[in-house]
């Protein structure tokens, strides 16, 4: 098991060397974020070996200048989206996650969340970024939310929200969940009115479009997050004026069908908000 072991650990050194050559660095790109799941210690490995980190970056800045106006080729956005999955790879890892946010490598990834082109190569570039952020928050860790709070983060996942692919959605969404799930990032969105009716206003919207294109997963994220603001008292009072009407009746039942989860999470919101004789 060692040699196996060992023999894992210097394919990975070999591939990581060859990242840092630009004959070779597409094909260990490539062949890297493929196998990042069979590597355990792939994320300290890309960390700590010398000028790996600044040459992911350096992938990530080159493609700025065809953000606007947008000329991302497939290929292009291929390779960046690459480099994007080694960069979750080190946010998910225990080991270097604070070092990935003490060094503020998220903001890199910012004007890619900031793109509006529907065209395939900008849409997988915003989800495989959103993936970058879901992967940092998906582990409940009071620095990730400080940090993300400390940056524009929820108006760009409000944007995706209102105007991505269904999968964008859902992770931007997921994204939000996770920071209202923790105390202070449900303060910072009900400190202010503008912030709650920023980010109420959008769920209000996605509601409205999920009755004509239902799906049961972002309706889960939705969910969570009216449940989670109702925890705070203001954005109780504000809710029980503004939820949509949709989530009151049984608008969406058939959805819920199967989700017990989901279901109980509305049911406790409605009760929150003083409602729960509406949902029959």
């Amino acid at each position: 098991m060692n040699s196996g072991a060992e023999e894992q650990d210097t394919r990975v050194y070999q591939l990581v060397h060859k990242l840092l050559d630009p004959e070779q660095r597409d094909a260990a790109l490539l062949e890297l974020s493929k196998r990042r799941e069979a590597f355990a210690n792939l994320a300290p490995i890309l960390w700590h070996s010398r000028g790996t980190v600044a040459m992911l970056l350096q992938e990530i800045v080159s493609i700025y200048p065809l953000l606007s106006p947008p000329s991302l080729t497939g290929h292009g956005s291929n390779r960046v989206c690459n480099a994007l999955a080694l960069l979750q790879c080190v946010a998910s890892h225990a080991e270097t996650r604070g070092l990935f946010l003490n060094a503020h490598i998220p903001l890199f990834l910012y004007p890619f969340l900031n793109t509006v082109s529907k065209t395939r190569p900008f849409e997988y570039l915003r989800l495989t970024s959103l993936g970058v952020i879901g992967a940092l928050v998906k582990v409940d860790d009071p620095e990730v939310t400080s940090f993300l709070l400390s940056t524009e983060i929820i108006p760009l996942c409000l944007r995706i929200m209102e105007t991505g692919s269904e999968l964008s959605k859902t992770v931007a969404t997921f994204i939000v969940q996770k920071i209202l799930l923790d105390d202070n990032g449900l303060n910072y969105v009900c400190q202010t009115a503008e912030r709650f009716y920023a980010v109420s206003t959008v769920l209000s919207t996605m509601v409205t479009s999920l009755v004509e294109q239902p799906s049961g997963r972002l309706l889960k994220h939705i969910i969570r997050c009216y449940l989670r603001l109702s925890d705070n008292p203001r954005a109780r009072e504000a809710l029980r004026q503004c939820l949509p009407q949709a989530l009151r009746d049984q608008t969406f039942s058939k959805l819920l069908q199967e989700d017990a989860s989901t279901r109980r999470w509305l049911a406790s919101l409605i009760y929150a908000l003083g409602n729960e004789t509406a949902l029959g």
